[in-house]
């Protein structure tokens, strides 16, 4: 099955969970809405690929893991979208959850999948015990403070703001939860995956920044120009688009060498590849990587 199939199909089996009585429909449906259609998916795909690349000797928990990622990643999004923080109206290519429903279910919902991360592992996790307190502490981290998504996001309230701190909490912690929550669930250490994750995620997030300055907002589905509008820290602003540019061929070609020795090297590498051909705008796209 390939790994697209079989993140899909997990969260449809976890989703279908939460509408199992006594579940209010409202919040059930806006579960839902915010977790399909989904987007690229690209942490979820990176933690199964680093499972798969050291061999994938329990699927059903690689697949809990890869899965949570994405719940706690599309649990942040929700709330990011809130009044109180972008006031953004649209995820996705369509309304955002407060948007589409209210501001008390989009908080509701985002506080539900995250739940659902961590159940998801304790349910997976009766083949191989011993591996599960890593999992569940690799993806509290991504998640809080002062290392996670929480973190990050507390950087926005600051007067001054760290920008490298700032992108690797709000954005790269989830990256490298994927690519140690794949190697834990796989039963390899974690550590060694950590550069592959922070690197990946350095370049995702300078890429959202470039794509911001450059196109529209049907063509990314939310809303542009956020970072200039609330003075947000932005590689485009500090470097230029071409210089922001630059930066991300840089760091996406140091992901690619820094992939440990693996069983599924080779294959891992093509998938980081691929990935990077589709993190690069278009318009600045290098035949190197």
């Amino acid at each position: 099955m390939k790994i697209s199939d079989r993140i899909e199909k997990a969260l449809v089996e976890v989703l279908q969970r939460a509408k199992l009585d006594p579940a209010p429909p409202k919040l059930a449906a806006a579960l839902n809405y915010s977790v399909f259609p989904g987007g690229a998916r690209v942490r979820p795909q990176l933690a199964l690929s680093v499972s798969i690349a050291c061999g994938d000797d329990n699927p059903k928990l690689s697949n809990a893991s890869a899965i949570a990622i994405e719940l706690i990643h599309c649990a942040s999004l929700i709330h990011d979208d809130l009044p109180c923080f972008d006031d953004a109206y649209l995820r996705r290519g369509k309304p955002s959850v407060h948007k589409a429903f209210d501001e008390p279910i989009a908080v509701l919902s985002g506080d539900a999948l995250i739940m659902m991360a961590f159940e998801i592992l304790g349910m997976s996790s009766a083949d191989t015990p011993s591996r599960l307190p890593t999992l569940i502490a690799a993806l509290g981290r991504s998640g809080g403070m002062p290392f996670g998504i929480c973190s990050g996001q507390g950087w926005e309230s600051e007067p001054e703001i760290n920008l490298s701190a700032y992108h690797q909490l709000k954005t790269g912690s989830l990256f490298v939860a994927a690519t140690q929550m794949g190697a834990i669930a796989a039963g390899e250490d974690p550590d060694q995956w950590i550069e592959l994750g922070a690197r990946i995620g350095e370049a995702f997030q300078v890429a959202d920044d470039v794509r911001d300055a450059l196109e529209v907002a049907e063509q990314i589905g939310k809303p542009t120009g956020q970072d200039i509008a609330k003075n947000r820290p932005n590689a485009v602003a500090e470097l230029g688009i071409g210089g922001a540019t630059e930066k991300l061929q840089d760091i996406l070609s140091g992901a690619i060498s820094s992939i440990p020795s693996c069983p599924g090297e080779a294959d891992l590498c093509e998938i980081v590849k691929n990935q990077a051909s589709l993190l690069t705008p278009v318009n600045f796209k290098k035949q190197s990587i």
